[in-house]
C-alpha cells in the first residue's frame, strides 16, 4: 500500500472501514483544538449477524439475551447490544482491530468543524434513532444512512445505542459516546459522553471498531482496499 491511504478497506471481518485523516479537529463541547493520527472505523456498529462469526469462530458466549447461540429473529442488521466492554474489545481484537479512542470517536463523528451532530448544528429527528424518532428499539444499520452520516460518511454516530469506546477508567467507568434509542436528541450530540460501568450489559450499548492507517498495508492484517471487494 503506497503513502496514499485507500478512503475505504474491507478489515478481516468483512467490514467496510473508513478513512478519517490525520489533523486537528475541534473536540468538545468548548470545542478545544486535538490533533488525531489518521485512522479507520467501521462505518457501522457492530451487528448481531456480525458478532455471530465471533461466536460461531472461537466458541466465546454470546449475548444473554440471545437464544439457542442466535440472536432475536429479525434483527441480524440491528447493533449487537448487551454487550460488555470486555467483549466488545475482545470482538475488534479476533477482528485485528481495537475500540476507538474518544478523540478518534468524536472526530469521525463531528468532523473538523465543531458541528453539535454528524449531519450539521440542528437537530433533526429524520437523520437519527432516538426517543424523540418514536421507534423505541434498535434500527437496523444504515437505516438514517446518509442522510444522518457524518462528514466522513460514517454512519449511526448519533443514536441508535451508545459505543463503546477505548478509556482510562479501568474497571471502574469506561466511556460511551453517541446517544441512544431510548434517550434524547441531547445525548446525540457529537460532543456528549457517558461513563459506565464496564462490566454492565443493557439493550442500549453496542460498539464499532477502529485501527490506526499506519497499521494498515496491503497484503497483511486481512485488510484490503474496497476496490478490491467485489
Amino acid at each position: 500500500m503506497s503513502n496514499q491511504f485507500p478512503a475505504t478497506i474491507i478489515a478481516k471481518d468483512g467490514r467496510e472501514m473508513i478513512l478519517i485523516p490525520a489533523g486537528e479537529f475541534l473536540m468538545g463541547e468548548e470545542k478545544r483544538p486535538v490533533n488525531v493520527a489518521a485512522f479507520y472505523i467501521d462505518k457501522y456498529p457492530v451487528t448481531n449477524a456480525e458478532y455471530k462469526k465471533l461466536v460461531d469462530a472461537t466458541g466465546y458466549s454470546p449475548p444473554m439475551h440471545w437464544r439457542h447461540g442466535t440472536y432475536p429473529e429479525g434483527k441480524a442488521n440491528h447493533p449487537v447490544v448487551q454487550v460488555k466492554w470486555a467483549e466488545a474489545d475482545a470482538y475488534a481484537k479476533w477482528a485485528g482491530k481495537r475500540l476507538p479512542t474518544e478523540e478518534e470517536w468524536e472526530k469521525a463523528a463531528r468532523g473538523t468543524d465543531g458541528r453539535d451532530y454528524p449531519w450539521g448544528n440542528e437537530w433533526d429527528k429524520s437523520r437519527a434513532n432516538t426517543c424523540e424518532t418514536r421507534i423505541f428499539d434498535t434500527t437496523p444499520v444504515g437505516q438514517f444512512s446518509p442522510q444522518g452520516d457524518s462528514p466522513y460518511g460514517v454512519a449511526d454516530m448519533g443514536g441508535n445505542v451508545w459505543e463503546w469506546t477505548a478509556g482510562t477508567g479501568g474497571l471502574m467507568l469506561q466511556p460511551l459516546r453517541g446517544g441512544t434509542w431510548d434517550s434524547t436528541h441531547d445525548t446525540a450530540r457529537c460532543f456528549s459522553r457517558l461513563r459506565y460501568t464496564p462490566s454492565r450489559r443493557n439493550d442500549y450499548i453496542g460498539f464499532r471498531c477502529a485501527v490506526g492507517a499506519s497499521e494498515v498495508s496491503a497484503g497483511s492484517g486481512g485488510y484490503r482496499p474496497v476496490a478490491e471487494h467485489s
